[in-house]
């Protein structure tokens, strides 16, 4: 439907129909369908001159399925039964034509549908009812064949031409439906099963052969990751036996094993996500080759699904308390479902209100799966009160994300928002730069049948995507598909169009994969390795160099290396100390700012009423209105936590964490001068080793996107402490205010019902919509002190996290400096112990471990050079 052809003359029209003084806004989509419905209902009834009791029942039942159960859609019905009765408006071919003007072909084949539905309610379609209804049907622009069609669909006669009959499905395809209502989308559905109960793409396919995709590059990068692993293996014995010998600090080992659990447990991460119905479903049960996921045509993911490989085929259900449990595949179906009801009402409630966190699926033959590959399907996000936080938790740990929208409607305005969002999110919040991994996937091109139209809508989307400051990286990012085409096609082992479609983006997505992620994965895993290594090298040969005298600890070094022990030891409490003082005043200074900033909110936050903004009528949607002006509310309330945090407490923090890491560094020095010392005095390599444990520990903990840098803060600690999250704060701790991380769900289901009740058909639309606002706004404000206390809270906690994630990597690098001293210790121990022949042996032992890892930094190489050639 386009609204922009909704007329004055129209609104004027449904005015005088309803008795109501109207505007544009109160005439949306749902209401102008349900006006043209009634008329040319009401003119089959009369059609014939006389109204029968079936006509009268089919009458309600027609309507009533397109009155949601909340709202005052019921009492605008009656008035419109009344003013089309009264006022003979079926009757008046100009007045139909006028209202009828926005509806799209497959919305005015739709309602003629439901006239010929309504004629045949008395068992036979009267001569009076078709010529009324084929004179309407003419002027709208409905072909012939098709009425044919409904005719023989409706009185159960199978004369009719296939051909016309799948132009009849196509047209009433429920996806087209989408941007109504999901009312609408159900409609449709249920129309094209009555009258085509026999018209079935799907049947009999599923006992057929199936074609299946074949990941041929995941499937190497699989291979060179085992390869990685069992060279790990390796290593990790080579280790496991030197600390067994006293040859190696026992923090080597650990390090070694966090690495191979980390290449072992590696997996691609790739979310879909989108608005409701826009078939993120079917895309999975496409991309698996398998229909696993619950399809329907209204909206069914009710909760985040993630699908991965398993030894056998099981559905873990995860709550929101951390409880999990094992659930059948006809539980998985049910709990992954919004409710019929939910869709048909208020979704938001449902999906606010539920228990459940996220259900895993487990498979062992998905081949995708097998690949390394999880795949998470969100929730449609159109409804979801908490759909920021959402994305937030679905991005993290994301390697891609694949936007599914509908070919058939352009991009609304809640999907534009929402690519914009996820740009941001996915980019670092940089506004110039394009998402890298993200991939717009425009699904249901099967839905449009026209060279011309499909031009359109390929120049549309990409104006969009790759405007002047571009959503996406390249043009192997956005695909057009049909998802259940192209698995139809899959299951019935057939070629087609929407195959090869399907085809090229699966190969887009996996050359992503492999080449973009996974080759940098492998590199990335290859150096870790290689700095392992060369730490381990490192201190063999200090072994070496003790068991050949060439490093001697006289009673006065061994001394002066136990003082060096217990001063790293005391400025390791130090620290802690002045940490928990500095966390201590943070908090107590971000609880006087946080006072301050809420004595002066009410007068700041209720300016902001007057840009709140719905696009639904308060006469008849204002529920709707309730729950546009409740968004509003908690985005200027967002804004506004947003700018405080982003000024008050992170100036108080930063300024604390200044003082923190001048102190850290300064300690940090005294202990490597102390390491560097020993090694002029006693000829060892200690500074050496502690300098690659430092690059290993600031590899392992660090995301290099994540560091927000300190403002004016002077680096007194040189090259060696960068990335130690010493003089920078981690995005994950710096309190997350950019949206509702940390704020409740201000508006609840009873507050909107509340407040809408105060309201009726009717009156001054105007002063109707500010008393919303304003009720919303108390409301909202009223529901923030309350939960006042308990954000507060959580921004302390947060602040607590941001000293103790400091603390902890001093900690950690003060420990590894303890731990080379007594290794030492225990090296220049052991070689006063044993025996000549003994050293002999410990000595060839040490050349022999030194050997097989150079050899191991070779079959490195090779691995490095396979997968630079598979680009």
């Amino acid at each position: 439907m386009d609204t922009a052809k909704i007329s004055t003359e129209s609104v004027q029209l449904l005015s005088i129909i309803t008795g109501n003084k109207l505007s544009k806004k109160d005439i949306n989509p749902p209401v102008l369908f349900l006006a043209n419905l009634v008329i040319i209902l009401i003119g089959v009834i009369y059609a014939d001159g006389k109204v029968a009791e079936e006509e009268r029942a089919r009458l309600k039942i027609t309507l009533h399925k397109f009155i949601p159960p909340k709202g005052n859609i019921l009492q605008l019905t009656k008035l419109m039964i009344q003013g089309v009765s009264k006022q003979h408006i079926y009757k008046k071919i100009e007045a139909i034509l006028t209202l009828t003007y926005p509806l799209s072909p497959p919305e005015k084949l739709l309602l003629i549908c439901f006239g010929y539905e309504m004629s045949a309610a008395d068992g036979n379609i009267d001569v009076r009812e078709k010529k009324y209804l084929e004179v309407i049907s003419r002027k709208l622009g409905i072909k012939t064949k098709h009425l044919q069609v409904l005719e023989a669909g409706f009185t159960h006669q199978e004369n009719f031409a296939h051909k016309a009959m799948e132009e009849v499905a196509y047209l009433l395809n429920p996806a087209r439906f989408h941007q109504l209502d999901n009312i609408f989308v159900k409609a449709a559905s249920e129309m094209l099963n009555s009258l085509l109960p026999n018209y079935n793409q799907n049947q009999n396919k599923k006992n057929q052969p199936q074609k299946t995709v074949v990941y041929q590059k995941l499937k190497e990068f699989q291979k060179h990751k085992q390869q990685l692993h069992n060279l790990c293996s390796e290593i990790y014995q080579i280790v496991a036996l030197s600390t067994e010998r006293d040859l190696l600090p026992n923090t080597l080992i650990s390090e070694v094993g966090k690495v191979s659990e980390k290449i072992q447990s590696q997996k691609f991460r790739v979310a879909v996500v989108g608005e409701f119905s826009q078939g993120k479903s079917t895309l999975l049960n496409a991309l698996l080759g398998e229909e696993i996921q619950p399809v329907r045509e209204i909206p069914c993911s009710g909760t985040v699904t993630v699908l991965k490989y398993g030894e056998q085929k099981r559905v873990i259900c995860r709550y929101k308390n951390g409880y999990e449990t094992e659930i059948s595949l006809a539980e998985y179906q049910e709990k992954a479902t919004i409710s019929e009801s939910a869709v048909l009402g208020d979704m938001s409630q449902e999906l606010a209100h539920s228990e459940i966190e996220s259900i895993f699926f487990e498979h062992p033959d998905l081949e995708l799966c097998k690949s390394g590959v999880e795949i998470v399907d969100s929730p449609g996000l159109n409804e979801h009160p908490d759909r920021k936080i959402i994305t937030q938790k679905l991005i993290k740990d994301t390697d891609a994300v694949i936007f599914l929208t509908n070919a058939s409607r352009s991009l609304t305005p809640g999907e534009r928002e929402l690519l914009q969002s996820l740009k941001l999110q996915l980019n670092g919040n940089q506004i110039d730069l394009p998402a890298d991994n993200l991939f717009v996937l425009v699904n249901f091109l099967d839905l449009v049948r026209s060279e011309k139209e499909r031009q359109q809508i390929r120049r549309s989307l990409e104006n969009f995507v790759f405007g002047e400051k571009s959503i996406i990286a390249s043009e192997n990012r956005l695909h057009f598909i049909s998802a259940q085409a192209a698995l139809d096609a899959a299951l019935e082992n057939k070629e087609n169009e929407y195959l090869t479609y399907f085809y090229n983006f699966t190969k887009s997505i996996e050359n992503f994969l492999t080449v973009e992620r996974g080759v940098v994965a492998i590199q990335q895993f290859v150096t870790k390795i290689n700095s392992l290594i060369s730490e381990a090298i490192k201190a063999l040969e200090q072994a070496e160099k003790v068991l050949d005298g060439k490093v001697y600890l006289p009673e006065e070094a061994k001394q002066k290396i136990l003082e060096k022990i217990g001063e790293a030891s005391e400025g390791d409490v130090k620290i802690l100390s002045t940490t928990e003082k500095l966390k201590d005043k943070s908090i107590k200074k971000a609880a006087e700012a946080w006072d301050k900033w809420t004595e002066e909110l009410n007068d700041r936050l209720s300016e902001k009423i007057n840009e709140w903004d719905s696009e639904h009528s308060p006469l008849w949607d204002k529920e709707k209105v309730v729950k546009d002006y409740a968004e509003g509310f908690t985005s200027s309330l967002s804004t506004e936590l947003e700018n405080w945090g982003n000024t008050e407490v992170k100036k108080i923090v930063v300024n604390n964490l200044q003082i923190l890491s001048k102190e850290v560094c300064q300690n940090l020095e005294v202990v490597r001068r102390n390491l560097q010392e020993v090694d002029e005095q006693i000829n060892s390599n200690l500074n050496e080793q502690f300098n690659l444990a430092i690059e290993n520990i600031k590899a392992d903990g660090l995301d290099i996107n994540s560091v927000i840098k300190l403002e004016e803060y002077d680096d007194n600690g040189g090259t060696l402490w960068e990335g130690l999250q010493l003089g920078g704060l981690t995005a994950g701790a710096l309190f997350m205010f950019t949206g509702l991380g940390i704020l409740p769900i201000i508006i609840t289901g009873r507050a909107v019902a509340l407040i809408s009740s105060f309201f009726g058909i009717g009156g001054d639309e105007e002063k109707a919509d500010m008393k919303i606002k304003q009720q919303v706004y108390n409301v909202g404000f009223q529901k923030f002190q309350e939960s006042s206390e308990e954000i507060l809270d959580k921004v302390c906690d947060n602040i607590a996290e941001v000293f103790y994630t400091q603390f902890k990597s001093v900690s950690t690098v003060i420990e590894q400096a303890i731990l080379l001293y007594e290794n030492l210790l225990e090296q220049q121990d052991k070689a006063h112990k044993e025996t000549q022949s003994q050293l002999q042996v410990e000595k060839a032992f040490i050349s022999t471990k030194q050997q097989q890892l150079k050899q191991i930094q070779n079959q490195l190489e090779i691995i490095l050079t396979q997968i630079s050639g598979s680009r």
